[in-house]
């Protein structure tokens, strides 16, 4: 019987391809540190905005690429998602995706990318309450773990069992009080990847590239397989998918 990180990282391999193809959103979001520097900033493989430029260094130029990028990229992030979700859900119940459930990737697109969008827009706005309040990087980090523990298995609620917004955000909370193993085991590992990622980032690629190479590396190659663990790890809970 393997086990998550085991069958995500066969889930990934055979579909190596598709999981390429599926980081677009997230080569989207390079668009933002590339045009917008000056506000924004690149630091373990994520793009983070400066609480203190926006009100100095941001114009309407800045928002307009922030907002679009960000837009964008969610939308095929959400895509990602639902596309990974289908593939997992193939491959652990050895069905293919009907016609049907295929023709209603737009539907699941449409749920999840609400999700995001709300998310994203809760952790912009603590972030903006936190500066005037001096307390942006302690409420930021905060917000943003408790808001997205209700998320993590939710697009695969959505895609996988086809249930409401609201349904999926309540089934993944108890999801994850029940078995909150398998988010231990995503986040300890996302952090220990990312971290070996951008220290080889510093190490082969210097000081002043390091952000941007590790940027590259992660969005392309990591996240993708951190989708496909979320994914499996939805299907685990039913214990004979498991083997």
């Amino acid at each position: 019987m393997e086990n998550v990180v085991v069958g995500s990282a066969r889930t990934y391999a055979d579909n190596i391809k598709l999981v390429l193809l599926f980081s677009i959103p997230f080569v989207i979001s390079f668009l933002i540190p590339v045009f917008v520097s000056l506000p924004t900033f690149v630091s373990v493989g994520g793009i983070f905005l400066r609480s203190a430029s926006i009100f100095i260094n941001l114009n309407l130029y800045s928002i307009a690429v922030i907002v679009i990028s960000i837009f964008i990229s969610l939308l095929f992030l959400s895509f990602a998602y639902v596309a990974i979700n289908l593939i997992v859900k193939a491959r652990r119940t050895r069905t293919k995706n009907t016609r049907a459930m295929l023709a209603r990737i737009e539907v699941y697109t449409g749920k999840v990318f609400v999700l995001f969008l709300v998310y994203t827009f809760i952790i912009a706005l603590v972030n903006l309450l936190g500066y005037y309040v001096h307390m942006s990087s302690i409420l930021t980090p905060i917000v943003g773990f408790f808001a997205f523990l209700p998320l993590f298995f939710a697009p695969s609620a959505i895609t996988i069992d086809n249930k409401g917004i609201w349904r999926a955000l309540v089934d993944s909370t108890k999801l994850l009080v029940k078995a909150p193993q398998y988010f231990v085991e995503w986040i300890v590992l996302l952090v220990v990847i990312l971290s070996l990622v951008d220290l080889a980032s510093v190490v082969f690629g210097g000081t002043a590239l390091s952000g941007y190479v590790s940027l590259v590396i992660s969005t392309l190659f990591v996240l993708p397989y951190f989708v496909i663990f979320q994914a499996e790890a939805y299907m685990y809970r039913f214990p004979l998918l498991r083997h």
